[in-house]
Parts: C-alpha cells; sequence; structure tokens
C-alpha cells in the first residue's frame, strides 16, 4: 500500500528580511502522512515546492509513531542534488546558503521540486504510524541564532567577547608540529569556555563560513552563547554586524555599497546591529582601513555601538565621547579582536580580554543584543571573571540605570548610586561629558562588595554621566556607560 501523504500551504512565503522574532513563527508549509506495515525496510519520498527567493528551509520532523516501535529516518534532496540526510539522530534540520545543521549540506535554495527523503527501517505488522513535517522558508530566527531557545532564560548580567577571529579569517596557532597555520574555530570556542565567557561573536573579516561551524558547535557548547558576528573591513574603518548570517556587502565605494551609510543600512534590514571597531587606531601599510576615516559622513544614528576597548590597548574614548556629545546614544562595549586562540588567559588581546558585560533578559542572541541597545553594559578591561559595575541615578521620582534616561529640573539634586564587586583597592571615578568634575571627586574603594553615593545638580542642560573604576596605578579596570541627562528620547540606536 502506497504511502497517503499530504502539503497543507499554511502561510504566504514572506520575502522581506526581519528582525529575530521572540518566538518561532508558524510554518509556511505542514506535510503529513501514514505508513503501512508493507513499507517497511522501503523509502518514501515527499515532495513539496520550494518557490523563487528562498535563501533559508528549516524542517522539523515528528515520527507519530516512534511510541508503537515504528523507526523513520530522515533526509533531504533538493531539484539537482542530495542535500544530506540525519538518520533518526535529528528531528529538525535548518540549511541555507550559508549555513547547515550537521549532516546536511550548505548552498543556495534553488525553487522547484524538493522531497523530503524518509526511510523505514522497522514498522510492525498490524500497525499504521503517522508522520508529520513542519517546513519554514526564511525564517528569521535561523538567520540570527544556532539555537531555539535561550541558553539561560533568566535575567542577568552575561560576560563575552565581541570580536574575535580563527581560520576563516586571518586567525593563527601552533600546528601539531608546532606551526604556524589557521587556528580552528573550535580552539576559540574552547578558549572562552575556559575563561567561562556566556557569549562569543566570532567576527572573521566580511566572509559567512564560520556560520556552519557554528551550527555544529552550538548544540556542544551548550552554556556558550554563538552570535553570527563579522567584520565589515572596508578601506575607510572596520565595523562589526551582529545579529544575522546573511551576506552583507562591505565593497564601500562601489556602485553597490556607494558609502559606509548604505552598508550599515544593509546590515539594519536584515536585522543586525552594527558597532564601529577600533576607530582611533592608525590606519596605513600595516593595518589598512583600521582606523576610521570615512569620506562622507556617517549617519552615526545607523550605529548601536562603539568598541571603545581593543585588546587591552588604548581607549578610544575620545571618539566614543564625540559621538555622546553630539547627541547620539551610542553603547561603549569592548573586543578582544583575539587572533591567537592559545594566547595565556592574562595577556591582553587573548579571548575574553576585555570583557563585555552585559545587563539581559536571558541568554539568547536577541537577548544579548537588546542588552546592548539597552546601554546597560559595562567593559571589564582585564577579563576578570567576577568584577562587576552599575549605576543609577535619582531625581525626585524619576530614576535611570545605565545607558537610561534621566531628565531631571534645572536645580534638581541629582543621587546617583554606583555598586561594584571585586574592584578593593581602586576608585571610583566620575566623568560628566567626557572630564572628571569636581562636583564630583573621585571615591575609593575599599571593600570587595560596595555601594557608593555621590550628588550632582542639574543645570537644565544636556550631559552624560558615567563611571569607571581604577586600581592603585591608575590602570583602567572597568568602564561603564552613561546615564543620560536630557537627552531625545527619539533616538532608536
Amino acid at each position: 500500500m502506497p504511502t497517503r501523504w499530504r502539503q497543507l500551504s499554511l502561510l504566504p512565503l514572506v520575502l522581506a528580511p526581519l528582525a529575530a522574532p521572540q518566538s518561532p513563527a508558524p510554518p509556511n508549509l505542514v506535510l503529513h502522512g501514514e505508513v503501512h506495515p508493507s513499507q517497511n525496510q522501503t523509502y518514501i519520498d515527499a515532495p513539496f515546492t520550494v518557490p523563487a527567493g528562498v535563501h533559508r528551509i528549516t524542517v522539523s520532523f515528528h515520527n507519530l509513531g516512534h511510541d508503537q516501535h515504528t523507526v523513520l529516518d530522515l533526509g533531504i534532496a533538493d531539484p539537482f542534488r542530495f542535500r544530506g540526510a540525519s538518520g533518526g539522530n535529528k528531528d529538525h534540520f535548518t540549511l541555507s546558503d550559508t549555513d547547515a545543521t550537521p549532516s546536511y549540506l550548505p548552498g543556495a535554495i534553488p525553487a522547484g521540486r524538493w522531497k523530503l527523503l524518509i526511510a523505514v527501517p522497522n514498522i510492525r505488522p498490524g500497525v499504521t504510524s503517522h508522520w508529520r513535517a513542519e517546513v519554514w522558508f526564511n525564517r528569521a530566527l535561523d538567520d540570527s541564532s544556532f539555537t531555539e531557545q535561550p541558553l539561560h532564560d533568566i535575567p542577568g548580567w552575561y560576560r563575552g567577547d565581541l570580536h574575535m577571529h580563527d581560520a576563516h579569517s586571518d586567525g593563527s596557532c601552533p600546528s601539531q608540529t608546532g606551526k604556524s597555520v589557521p587556528c580552528p574555530l573550535f580552539l576559540t570556542a574552547e578558549a572562552a569556555a575556559r575563561r567561562s565567557l556566556d557569549f562569543i561573536a566570532i567576527s572573521d573579516h566580511n566572509t559567512t563560513s564560520q556560520y556552519d561551524d557554528e551550527r555544529e558547535l552550538q548544540p556542544y557548547f551548550d552554556k556558550l552563547l554563538f552570535i553570527p558576528g563579522r567584520e565589515l573591513t572596508t578601506f575607510y574603518g572596520h565595523a562589526n554586524a551582529f545579529g544575522t548570517s546573511r551576506f552583507i556587502d562591505y565593497r564601500v565605494g562601489t556602485a553597490a555599497v556607494p558609502d559606509v551609510n548604505a552598508m550599515f543600512r544593509s546590515a539594519r534590514r536584515l536585522g543586525a546591529i552594527v558597532s564601529i571597531n577600533h576607530p582611533e587606531s592608525p590606519t596605513g601599510e600595516i593595518c589598512m582601513g583600521c582606523g576610521w576615516t570615512p569620506t562622507k559622513p556617517v549617519d552615526m544614528d545607523l550605529v548601536t555601538s562603539i568598541e571603545v576597548i581593543n585588546g587591552g590597548g588604548h581607549p578610544a574614548t575620545q571618539f566614543w565621547e564625540r559621538q555622546l556629545s553630539q547627541g547620539h546614544r551610542v553603547t561603549a562595549i569592548g573586543g578582544s579582536d583575539n587572533h591567537h586562540a592559545d594566547w595565556p588567559q592574562q595577556r591582553p588581546g587573548s579571548v575574553g580580554y576585555p570583557t563585555t558585560v552585559v545587563y539581559a533578559q536571558n541568554l539568547s542572541v536577541a537577548g544579548i543584543l537588546d542588552g546592548i541597545r539597552s546601554g546597560r553594559v559595562f567593559i571589564d578591561v582585564t577579563g576578570s571573571r567576577d568584577r562587576m559595575l552599575d549605576m543609577k541615578a535619582n531625581a525626585g521620582s524619576a530614576s535611570a540605570e545605565m545607558g537610561g534616561d534621566l531628565e531631571p529640573r534645572n536645580g534638581d539634586s541629582v543621587s546617583v548610586e554606583v555598586h561594584v564587586l571585586a574592584c578593593d583597592g581602586g576608585s571610583l571615578l566620575f566623568v560628566v561629558d567626557g572630564k572628571t568634575s569636581p562636583d564630583l571627586p573621585s571615591l575609593p574603594i575599599s571593600t570587595g562588595n560596595q555601594t557608593l553615593r555621590a550628588e550632582w545638580h542639574a543645570d537644565g542642560g544636556r550631559h552624560f554621566l558615567r563611571v569607571e573604576v581604577r586600581d592603585v596605578n591608575d590602570r583602567l579596570l572597568l568602564l561603564g556607560n552613561p546615564i543620560y541627562i536630557d537627552y531625545a528620547s527619539e533616538n532608536t540606536r
């Protein structure tokens, strides 16, 4: 008896790229059928049609006869070639032009007649079994993340490294015989896990090939979130894009990408956020394009963050605070810019040195990116595992946390409260509009868990107020993001 199956079309295909949703979208198609004992140890093809314009297919397969000991193995073929088979070890997979679940091949998604390939290793006599397959086209969640669910589903502070390189660009490490070779991505992930990081963004230069490795590694590293990242490397500066595995054309100065704004708008359309990297670095033959030198004005409202600390080097605070003084609310982040996964943890530029610490609602790509957008972020410059910094300000009945807005009246007293951990022996500095203020002198940090308080008086003007922690040798340990005083609230970052 032949299998009975049918295809239900649930939703029209949405081709416009979307930001990652908070919950998975309903499937575009549902296939389902039944299997009979006469089909034991045979193969079933379940065809379905893929329209033009699809760059990703995601399938969830349900063997509804599993409890009756029916075994169904899964695979898939496109109109021209076999794309993989996972047997019975996976009931969910995705494949796209950039990446695929292990067992399956990435590559272009041709329109036309595809087939689910279902093998029947076992079905008992007298049993009729059913199966169901949900199919998504261009599901935004799979473009933005390598995991279906948050790795940790509670609000809190999460620590990570947002700038790293491996064999997919110019990362290197010693081979088994000591030769310098392109360094496998998993060594970077292992170094991050040893440092107890919660998230990383592998930001190889312009390429998308790293996402296939990350799709494979994410289930194993189930305490370390992989955020799709890429360093958009141009002749006029570098910027990281976080939150999409789709290709972003980086060729600034061409007809396709006339300027940096066009590149940044493309990233935003794909649901990504962008961060300007090491903007105060020198540029030239040694490091072409490492400094930030666009030939046309850049719309900073397209920029979410700036890499203020790169590899433990000199902070790019002047560039960052210049943007803040012009009314742009951009979050300061850090990145190791690591190119050598084997470097020891105490070395500047090793994995996690510096660490970006983000307050997020959960450990997911959407959660971390929303946390960066919110500005409740600080940089742990030397990549400790336990230093913490948070700030809150109150004026009358209004309050704001780091990254937030406060609108006091002229003359109001603003009470600032700063909580620090594991910084004893250091000092807390207040910075207003990029300068220290005699109204807010530095405060000593005498214990490992301390809340420090100060008062500041509003003058009716626009200001940004931030704090940083330095050790006894005036070395920067922690750099916090501002509270914004009387800033316009319409900046969407």
